[in-house]
């Protein structure tokens, strides 16, 4: 499946043309290289992470949000 939209350039097409040309074993090797790179830790998602997690518990803290019991969730989601 080749990614489509304004939003992938066409290094990013190019790249996805060669890779559909890749062996088995190479493209394994590819997307297990992929995946580690995806795994680490990336401190600008963190401090994104951070700053959200803390608007939405002023939020709470606020009364402009509530929260949901949790057994109110597994009620919901266990039908």
């Amino acid at each position: 499946m080749i990614i489509e939209g304004e939003k992938v350039n066409m290094l990013t097409r190019e790249i996805q043309e060669r890779a559909l040309r890749l062996s088995d074993l190479e493209k394994i090797c590819l997307i297990e290289m992929l995946m580690d790179d995806l795994e680490r830790p990336n401190p600008q998602i963190d401090e994104l992470w951070i700053e959200e997690s803390e608007k939405r518990y002023k939020a709470y803290k606020q009364g402009k949000v509530k929260g949901i019991p949790l057994e109110v969730i597994q009620e919901r989601y266990s039908k």
